[in-house]
């Protein structure tokens, strides 16, 4: 069956080119130091009643980190050198370090952490680890694993942008500038390892017309946002997304979290500008909140 090439633009996406971003990406952004953040808050309850569940939920989300690397080792047993050297050494301790400077903030307001969950590796990800071993099977969760790290890493910056950018109206310099503004420059390199790792698959190793149509297939039902496994934490999420106003463009939101899918996955299938299922995921968490409150 012939191989389906994808050519992202002139600066073609290489693994070789690939694995010297990661390489640089590590070099430059080492993970935070606690120790250079000023974790002063002038109003502390003021934050806390306009920003505690989104420090709260991001947190959570960081501190993660841990299970999401067992969950990786499990859903790719063969994983390449360049994405286990990513999650293991690059990204899993940024991360980390990321959660464990939220978590001092929303203590200094008074917040206590929310319950993460760093063990528990579900039973359909080790199944799929399975299949991995299957002909053709380990494309397609590759291109699943870098179309939700894309989606996440996206949502991320999104996140932290508006978090920043709400803190510093707030007059709250302090852990804008020393804890949010370094977390914010780390995620785009986070976003743009996922871009540069689709489009070297897509581009430079190809899947098969029926691997493209089974990882549609996969995403639109197995899809969720950042941070969600349940019904409490899709309205948590809604809650954040209330905080950080993207209610007030759910459409633009999920075109700019939908980004490389809708360029890699659906712009040669269906010309879908947004994908139905990001939307109605986003949708179901905002109605959500609204009802819990």
């Amino acid at each position: 069956m012939s191989q389906v090439q994808i050519r992202p633009g002139p600066r073609r996406a290489t693994r070789d080119g690939l694995r010297q971003f990661v390489e640089t990406f590590a070099a430059d952004h080492p993970p935070l130091s606690p120790g250079a953040a000023d974790l002063t808050i002038l109003d502390p309850e003021r934050v806390r009643r306009k920003y505690g569940g989104v420090f709260n939920y991001l947190t959570r989300v960081e501190l993660e980190v841990e299970r999401n690397v067992l969950e990786l080792r499990a859903l790719m047993p063969d994983a390449t050198e360049t994405d286990r050297f990513f999650y293991e050494d690059v990204w899993s301790p940024q991360e980390l370090q990321h959660g464990i400077l939220l978590d001092a903030v929303q203590q200094g307001f008074g917040m206590t952490p929310a319950p993460a969950d760093l063990t528990n590796v579900r039973p359909g990800i080790r199944v799929i680890g399975v299949l991995s071993h299957l002909p053709g099977m380990l494309g397609v969760i590759r291109l699943l694993y870098y179309l939700t790290g894309a989606a996440t890493e996206r949502s991320a910056v999104i996140a932290y942008s508006r978090l920043l950018d709400g803190l510093g109206a707030m007059g709250e310099r302090a852990i804008a500038e020393t804890v949010i503004a370094p977390i914010r420059r780390q995620e785009p390199g986070h976003f743009a390892f996922y871009r540069m790792s689709a489009e070297t698959l897509l581009g430079e190793e190809g899947l098969s017309p029926w691997q493209l149509h089974l990882t549609r297939i996969l995403r639109r039902h197995s899809f969720d946002l950042v941070g969600v496994n349940n019904r409490h934490q899709r309205a948590a999420f809604g809650d954040v997304a209330r905080a950080l106003g993207f209610d007030r463009d759910l459409d633009g939101i999920a075109r700019q979290v939908s980004l490389v899918e809708r360029e890699l996955l659906w712009a040669r299938h269906q010309g879908m500008q947004v994908p139905a299922y990001i939307l109605s995921a986003l949708e179901e968490a905002i109605a959500l909140s609204i009802a819990r409150h």
